[in-house]
C-alpha cells in the first residue's frame, strides 16, 4: 500500500512538473514606438527567450503605458520592458516582483528637447528660455523619458509648470509621434527619448530635417526589464534567474540594435528610487 501511495506521489508530480513546462511565459513592453515597430523589435527577442528558457514565450502588445502595468499585475504577462516610471508603478502594485535587467545605456539615460527649424532655437548647453510661449508636446503621460523627467527640468530650471512656461501643452502619445508632429510644425518644441531621435537620424529620416535638438536633460535611469515574484512557483526554481541570465546574455547585434541597446545589465529594484523620488514629487504616483 505504502508503494502504491508513493507511486502516486511520484505521478502527481510529475504531471504537475509537466504543467509547468507547458506553461507560456507572457512579456509585453511599453508601447513607446508605434504598434508595427513594436512586433517586428519583440517578436525576434520572444523567438530568443524561447530558444534560451525551453518554453513557450508570447509577445503581448499593449495599447498604452497603462496597459501595460495593468497586464503586469493581473497577471496577463510575466516580465515585461518598462520604462522608469512605468516600472516603478508595476512592481509597487505586484509584490516580489523586481527589475534584473537594463540596457547598459539606462543607468545615464537621457531626454531631448527638439524643435521645429522655424522656431529659431538652436542647441545649447543651457536650457532653452527662449522656448516661453511656444506651444509643447510631451510624449505618453506617464512616459519617463517623455514626460517625467521633461516636466522635472521644466520646472526645475524655470520656475514654472508646463502649462504656465509654454502657451498650449499637449501628449503626442509615443516618441515617434512627438518627432513627426513637430517635424511638420504641429508642435513648435517637444520632448522625447534620445535613442528614437538618434536612430531616426542614423536612418536619415527626413523628420529629423525639420525638427532639431536644442538641449539634453541631464543623465538619469530608464529603461528595465522586470519580472513577476512568482515566476518560480510557476516555471519551476529559478526561473527568474534563468530569464535574467537569457536577457544578459543577448549579444546578437539586429537584437539588440531592435531596442537599441549596445547590451544588457544586471538591475534592481533600487536603481530606480531616483525615479520614484520624482514621480512622487511631481504628484504622479504615492
Amino acid at each position: 500500500m505504502r508503494v502504491l501511495h508513493r507511486i502516486g506521489a511520484i505521478c502527481a508530480a510529475l504531471v504537475l512538473a509537466g504543467t509547468a513546462s507547458a506553461q507560456t511565459l507572457y512579456f509585453s513592453a511599453i508601447p513607446d514606438e508605434d504598434e508595427t515597430s513594436l512586433m517586428t523589435r519583440f517578436s525576434k527577442v520572444a523567438a530568443y527567450l524561447e530558444e534560451e528558457l525551453g518554453v513557450e514565450v508570447e509577445f503581448v502588445p499593449v495599447k498604452s503605458y497603462p496597459a501595460a502595468v495593468t497586464a503586469f499585475r493581473n497577471d496577463q504577462v510575466q516580465l515585461a520592458w518598462f520604462g522608469g516610471l512605468s516600472g516603478v508603478q508595476a512592481r509597487q502594485l505586484v509584490p516580489g516582483a523586481r527589475a534584473i535587467a537594463q540596457g547598459s545605456e539606462d543607468p545615464t539615460f537621457i531626454t531631448y528637447f527638439i524643435a521645429h527649424k522655424d522656431t529659431g532655437l538652436v542647441p545649447d548647453e543651457a536650457f532653452p528660455m527662449a522656448a516661453e510661449g511656444m506651444s509643447f508636446t510631451f510624449g505618453a503621460k506617464t512616459s519617463t523619458s517623455g514626460r517625467l523627467m521633461p516636466e522635472f527640468n521644466i520646472r526645475q530650471n524655470t520656475g514654472k509648470a508646463p502649462e504656465d512656461f509654454f502657451d498650449r501643452v499637449g501628449y503626442s502619445g509615443d516618441h515617434s509621434q512627438t518627432l513627426r508632429l513637430v517635424a511638420s510644425g504641429a508642435w513648435q518644441v517637444g520632448a522625447l527619448n534620445y535613442a528614437v531621435y538618434d536612430k531616426a537620424l542614423a536612418e536619415g529620416a527626413p523628420e529629423t530635417e525639420s525638427a532639431k535638438v536644442i538641449w539634453q536633460t541631464p543623465p538619469y535611469p530608464d529603461y528595465n526589464w522586470t519580472i513577476r515574484g512568482d515566476v518560480d512557483a510557476r516555471f519551476g526554481e529559478g526561473f527568474a534567474d534563468r530569464v535574467q541570465a537569457a536577457l544578459l546574455g543577448m549579444t546578437d547585434p539586429d537584437l539588440l540594435a531592435s531596442f537599441p541597446r549596445d547590451a544588457f545589465i544586471p538591475a534592481q529594484n533600487s536603481d530606480f528610487e531616483p525615479i520614484a523620488e520624482t514621480a512622487r514629487a511631481l504628484g504622479l504616483m504615492e
